[in-house]
């Protein structure tokens, strides 16, 4: 674990936002389950991105590095898909701390009828599987869950079947589904029993899994219906910059000089583009050209945020909220508790350190804003949004900010640290405990 004590006194410069992860996870898998040979342009391998590698590669896909994108930052790849009839029993492919690698993978598993192993972090088995596991009971699936280490052990066949999926759990267990039934030899359909949430990564989903000739009929988010015996087509695919990532850039803009973000698609199906409406309602003016957003050094006012359709989000606009002027309530964000951390009570307790005036709700947070924070010692809570967002707050820090575990970024934005230094930022590696 690195301790870094970091500052930003005026964030100023340009910044080439790394490659969707959530776009990438999809790739990677859609590759992975095409006949034939596809090239992925613009791959950055963070550690969550590197477990669904090796997880496809497990099942059988062969994935060879052709050369960089635009420079050191990005990979372009050639995936050729799995062979069904190599795919062995007895597999086990590491998670690390990915949600999206384990709960996609898992519906694929059980499409291919195999023995797979899942492994992980112990945070990572913590986060809940109960929808898959109402699955398993249903159609017979056997399953085990180990007490003495986080793993779950799969054997059985999918079925096609109508799949009841309470819409107010994540996205991903919809995605994981939505990935293995095009693969069964008849029709399926989920159906979402309560308001689905995260909308916006459900049309990532089926964006990128027509893009490989997977056909889903969503019929007004309220239920998919899934044709069985559809088969994945190789093609060549460009990953587009993250919304997510770039979110902190555009917050520390505000705090500084300018940012330019270049990379982002204003044109994107992702839903955290919704930053450029939360930054406008907030009192910024992006300037906004072809992948490309600007944003200058301003005043900014709070405002009532609504998280449901973009959890990701909350860590840095908490850190604007935190440092403009009035209130700033973020509201239907309960699902952050169960990501990497309890990001609802990581960033109250961490900025809270820093002299934050934030108060924890069970599904929000309410923030009165004030001109500057005092810096001091923080920690991550070993997740990469929390560090972050924590380092562009120091931008404002009255202090030096000591950030604990700054390690933490690996999993999605290996180079986060490296653009941080680019755009103003100073950081020394501290070797000594806290």
């Amino acid at each position: 674990m690195k301790n870094l004590k970091v500052s930003l006194p005026c964030p100023k410069g340009k910044v080439l936002v790394p490659p969707s992860k959530s776009i990438s996870h999809r790739a990677l898998i859609c590759a992975g389950l095409a006949k034939g040979k596809s090239i992925l342009q613009n791959v950055a391998f963070s550690d969550d991105i590197s477990a669904t590698e090796k997880g496809m590669m497990t099942f059988g896909a062969k994935i060879e590095y052709i050369g960089n994108y635009i420079n050191d930052k990005a990979n372009n790849i050639a995936v050729a898909g799995i062979k069904t009839e190599s795919i062995k029993d007895g597999l086990v492919i590491d998670c690390k701390e990915s949600g999206s690698t384990l709960r996609f993978l898992i519906p694929i598993a059980l499409a291919f009828g195999k023995q797979v192993t899942f492994t992980g972090s112990k945070r990572l088995f913590q986060r809940p599987l109960d929808v898959f596991y109402k699955i398993f009971q249903r159609q017979g699936i056997s399953y085990a869950v180990e007490k003495d280490k986080p793993s779950l052990t799969v054997l059985g066949k999918l079925k096609p079947d109508t799949f009841e999926i309470p819409g107010s759990i994540s996205s991903q267990f919809i995605s994981g589904l939505l990935f293995a039934l095009p693969l069964l030899e008849n029709n399926s359909n989920i159906v979402i029993t309560t308001p689905l949430e995260s909308k916006a990564y459900i049309d990532l989903t089926i964006d990128v899994l027509e893009k490989f000739n997977i056909s889903i009929e969503n019929r007004n988010y309220e239920q998919f219906f899934i044709k069985g015996n559809q088969t994945y087509k190789a093609t060549d695919y460009l990953i587009e910059g993250d919304f997510s990532q770039g979110a902190f850039w555009l917050v520390a803009g505000l705090f500084g000089d300018n940012i330019t973000c270049l990379n982002l698609d204003i044109d994107s199906n992702q839903g955290d583009k919704y930053i450029i409406d939360i930054i406008r309602k907030m009192g910024a003016k992006p300037i906004i050209g072809k992948n490309f957003i600007k944003i200058e050094s301003s005043p900014t006012f709070g405002t009532t945020i609504d998280a449901a359709q973009c959890p990701d989000l909350v860590p840095a606009v908490a850190v604007l909220g935190a440092l403009s002027q009035g209130t700033t309530e973020i509201i239907n964000a309960g699902r952050l508790r169960l990501k990497e951390s309890d990001r609802l009570k990581a960033i109250s307790s961490e900025l809270g350190r820093l002299g934050a005036k934030i108060a924890e709700l069970p599904d929000g947070l309410i923030i009165e804003g004030q001109n500057m924070l005092e810096g001091g010692i923080v920690y991550s809570w070993n997740d990469h949004r929390i560090a972050m967002a924590l380092a562009i707050s120091s931008a404002r820090c009255r202090r030096p900010l000591i950030i604990k575990g700054s390690d933490a970024i690996n999993k999605s934005y290996p180079g986060f640290w490296k653009d941080f230094v680019e755009l103003g930022g100073q950081i020394d590696e501290l070797d000594f405990r806290i």
